[in-house]
């Protein structure tokens, strides 16, 4: 009956035009000539006049927007009598910048919404891209790297990463297989992006199962929305790895039709390191004394060629736009951790790189309606087909293919009793596969069906939000293998095989396996603005998690994490003479996340604080735990003669998924103080604690404690910023998991910003470890073989029009 009373009364409601006027302006009275109207249920914007006016003839607007750059958001409702009475409309100065979410069905911004959001565009986006996405945004609060070699990482949000952490391009899966081993690259190009969104926590309703830790969704305008024509270019070049950088963006149009064109090449060689990157021991004292260093040692196998282009144009309508694009991607970068570093190349070293290879189709909508149900449907519909090679010595060892058809439909309501939102219709099959020497998991499909509902209202000073999404996930692998495994241990006397522990295990069997899962999510949420410039937020998420087909079907190598493992379909026995791994027949549970955030905000004046601190209850958490049992990996990488050749060097240690329930907390914390109107300074830090909930055992590579500081200073047509940040030394290890030393990280860079005719230029100068640090992130699985980069220049141009 409620559903029922629900259509009944979006059917009947009334739709009234509005005509609406105002003028916006500043505390003072003064006009805010840059600021925007956004008209919430549609794709509707109008900017203000030269006096900060606007006059809009005629719309069905039910609440606007007004943004300006160093202003607080503005929001008003509307009723639904004529409004013929211009309104004047202050904006209040803030610190903190308010950029809109655009991945998101609903309105949402930095200091409007319920959960923890940031936004990364503009000029801080183009002075943090890096190579990679995760190197890229691990200076922002509660987001860290699991840094490869400066070759590829991937974001960890609040201790979470890989399957629990759904990265999005335009809001939808980039379709590569960076979620299954650290050495994978994720295909986003942040070069040519417009701004990255960070959703931190459950992003499940939005997203699916997969985003139960959060979600990092690159928006770029592959898509146009308008046949304006502007765009912006970028020339760079690095001294550590001698990068060489350059990307192009450029919309344009004529009437109804919208064109779009970007394209990126990069290039690098092995990167330069302050110390010798491989430790000479197996556990960094945390009582040991950092030092830098100025000899020139190298991460070999860490260079990188790439390049990529985007073609794409829209129709545009009077009511929004219909759209397509084509995307091209290609990567070659060299795999550390194959061979070893040092100071100069050693002729016996294996040759490892991968090479990338992908194409993105993408079919996007916007549509207003005026109708007595809808205010608009947006739809996207993307199809990808990726492939990764895994070359060593000329050879192609493994192959990584992922093929991805996916379809989200999101049908916006007319406010049903003040509530506004809509309906997401959410379609994805991935057809993922393996095939070589160390595809450690079987070919596999993976398909998903949703049907997800997300609400918002006003009552008063107070913003409700809502939501639910109910989900259908079936894994099918018709091809798991167990293979013949030779298994030992090792005697902690001595550093051989223990021949009375060294048991064989011979198991053969293929069989095919159909796994299915129904996840339930639900949040609730809620903004107090209990005062001017202030508000208080919680939000509270149930969100359930179908495992990953590698966190369940894996069974071989994976030289990526130096481990052998095997899923969670398996299981270690121990009951007879010698120890086999069976099919588990347990039922195979959902991950189950109960979370808790709690965000206090100051926006307005001088000075912006922004808190959050969060609580995670995580049942049946698909971990790795270490079974004491090692195997031949099938790859010997020793170098010189075989005589020297440890006994160990082609055995990885076997790690089996289990699932326990663990619990995750901690804190993120912001404040910015515009000392001057030429002089900011932002304080900032995060943590996170991750550990088992039933022997308070430590989950592996959590992020440390992280402070530091930052001031940002402009003088006229220059910009001038420095920032440090402290790691603290992550003591609280995993078993067989080693300590990690803390470091101190210094960057600088300046700009020289020049109008030429109607375009504007910047000479940049960046400088990054200024100290020469020795950095060791033990997120990272070559923590002890590739620590971050040493002191690095970089010199460049950047432009729009």
């Amino acid at each position: 009956m409620k559903y029922l009373y629900l259509t009944v009364a979006a059917m009947v409601a009334s739709i009234n035009a509005h005509a609406l006027q105002g003028k916006v302006v500043d505390s003072k009275g003064n006009p805010v000539t840059n600021a925007t109207i956004q008209v919430v249920g549609s794709s509707e914007t109008f900017a203000v006049n030269k006096l900060g006016e606007f006059s809009i003839e005629e719309t069905h607007a039910y609440e606007i927007h007004i943004v300006a750059p160093g202003f607080s958001h503005k929001v008003i409702r509307i009723g639904d009598t004529l409004n013929t009475e211009p309104m004047q409309i202050p904006l209040t100065r803030s610190v903190i910048e308010q950029v809109d979410v655009i991945g998101l069905p609903i309105h949402a911004s930095v200091i409007e919404s319920a959960q923890p959001i940031s936004v990364l565009s503009g000029n801080e986006l183009r002075n943090r891209q890096a190579a990679t996405l995760g190197d890229s945004l691990e200076g922002e609060v509660g987001v860290h790297t699991n840094f490869h070699g400066n070759v590829a990482s991937t974001p960890i949000i609040r201790g979470l990463s890989g399957p629990r952490v759904q990265i999005t391009q335009n809001s939808m899966d980039v379709s590569d297989v960076s979620r299954v081993g650290p050495d994978h690259a994720v295909t986003s190009e942040v070069s040519t992006a417009k701004q990255v969104e960070i959703l931190r926590g459950p992003a499940t309703l939005f997203f699916g199962s997969g985003a139960i830790g959060g979600v990092v969704n690159v928006v770029d305008t592959r898509v146009p929305k308008d046949s304006t024509t502007y765009g912006e270019w970028f020339i760079s070049h690095e001294t550590v790895n001698k990068q060489k950088l350059g990307a192009v963006n450029i919309n344009t149009g004529l009437d109804a039709i919208a064109l779009h064109f970007d394209g990126f090449w990069r290039e690098s060689s092995d990167y330069q390191v302050p110390v010798n990157p491989e430790t000479n021991t197996d556990d960094q004292s945390a009582d040991s004394q950092q030092t830098t260093h100025s000899n020139n040692y190298f991460v070999n196998n860490s260079s990188e060629e790439s390049h990529g282009f985007t073609l794409g144009g829209s129709y545009l309508l009077d009511n929004g736009y219909v759209g397509a694009s084509y995307g091209k991607l290609y990567r070659q970068y060299g795999i550390p951790g194959h061979s070893h570093g040092g100071e100069q190349h050693n002729a016996n070293e294996v040759s490892v790189f991968a090479e990338l290879d992908q194409d993105r189709f993408q079919l996007i909508s916007e549509i207003d309606l005026n109708s007595k149900w809808l205010t608009g449907v947006n739809s996207r519909l993307g199809y990808t087909n990726y492939s990764h090679a895994e070359i060593e010595a000329g050879f192609t060892g493994t192959i990584f293919t992922n093929k991805t058809v996916e379809a989200k439909v999101d049908l916006m309501h007319q406010p049903i009793q003040e509530w506004k939102g809509g309906w997401v219709f959410h379609y994805k099959h991935s057809d993922v596969s393996a095939i070589g020497q160390e595809a450690f998991t079987p070919p596999s499909n993976t398909a998903s069906y949703a049907l997800a509902a997300v609400e918002e209202k006003h009552i008063g000073n107070v913003l409700l939000q809502l939501g639910m999404r109910v989900e259908y996930v079936s894994l099918i692998a018709d091809n798991v293998l167990l293979p013949e495994l030779n298994l030992h241990s090792h005697s902690e006397q001595n550093n051989t095989h223990s021949e009375e522990h060294e048991d064989t295990l011979t198991v053969i069997q293929v069989f095919e396996t159909d796994q299915s899962f129904s996840p339930v999510s639900i949040s609730a949420g809620a903004v107090w603005d209990f005062t001017p410039g202030y508000n208080l937020a919680i939000s509270l998420a149930h969100a359930e998690r179908a495992p990953h087909a590698s966190e369940l079907f894996s069974f071989g190598p994976h030289i990526g994490t130096g481990s052998y493992e095997i899923g969670a379909l398996f299981e270690l026995n121990n009951t007879s003479s010698e120890p086999q791994f069976d099919i588990n027949r347990s039922t195979i549970q959902l991950e189950t996340s109960n979370n808790i955030d709690l965000t206090f905000r100051k926006y307005e004046g001088e000075v912006g604080v922004i808190l959050n601190a969060f609580y995670n209850q995580v049942d049946n958490y698909y971990y790795q735990t270490t079974t004491g049992l090692y195997a031949q990996s099938g790859h010997n990488h020793a170098h010189g003669d075989d005589e020297a050749h440890d006994v160990h060097d082609d055995e990885l240690p076997v790690y089996l998924f289990k699932s326990a329930d663990a619990q995750l907390y901690g804190f993120e914390a912001q404040s910015m103080w515009q000392v001057t109107p030429r002089l900011k300074t932002t304080l900032f830090s995060d943590y996170v604690q991750a550990k088992l909930r039933e022997d308070s055992t430590y989950l592996p590579r959590t992020p440390p404690l992280r402070y530091g500081a930052k001031l940002d200073y402009q003088y006229g047509r220059i910009t001038a910023n420095i920032s440090w940040s402290h790691l603290n030394d992550q003591t609280h290890v995993a078993p067989l998991e080693t300590k990690t030393l803390g470091y101190d990280w210094l960057d600088a860079s300046a700009s020289w910003s020049l109008p030429i005719k109607t375009a504007e230029v910047a000479l940049f100068i960046k400088a990054e470890n200024i100290t020469d640090t020795e950095a060791r992130v033990h997120t990272s699985y070559l923590k002890n073989i590739a620590p971050k980069p040493s002191k690095n220049f970089s010199i460049g141009l950047r432009g729009n029009f």
